[in-house]
């Protein structure tokens, strides 16, 4: 049996090894993907300052600010629907 040479993917696309298989992944769903992981540990820590679970840094206005964790919820919603479309 000989070897077959394999393309190099465009570069605009990563390629990943998935069982065997080659996955391309687009710039946008990285993007996507980046983003969603940011504004949800935004939101989660949003969500420990306003509940005062989380006391860093410790001159923060959000302190015990419970509207603060409405609004770490709400981002941290949008950070797992931007992951859910970046896998997609």
């Amino acid at each position: 049996m000989g070897w077959a040479l394999r393309r190099a993917p465009p570069p605009t696309q990563s390629a990943f090894a998935c069982r065997g298989a080659t996955v391309h992944t687009s710039p946008t769903k990285t993007v996507l993907l980046a983003l969603g992981v940011l504004a949800l540990l935004v939101g989660l820590l949003w969500i420990g300052q306003g509940t005062g679970a989380v006391n860093w840094p410790a001159s923060s206005f959000m302190i015990r600010q419970v509207e603060w964790a409405y609004f770490g919820a709400v981002l941290a919603i949008i950070g797992l629907i931007l992951i859910w479309r970046a896998r997609r």
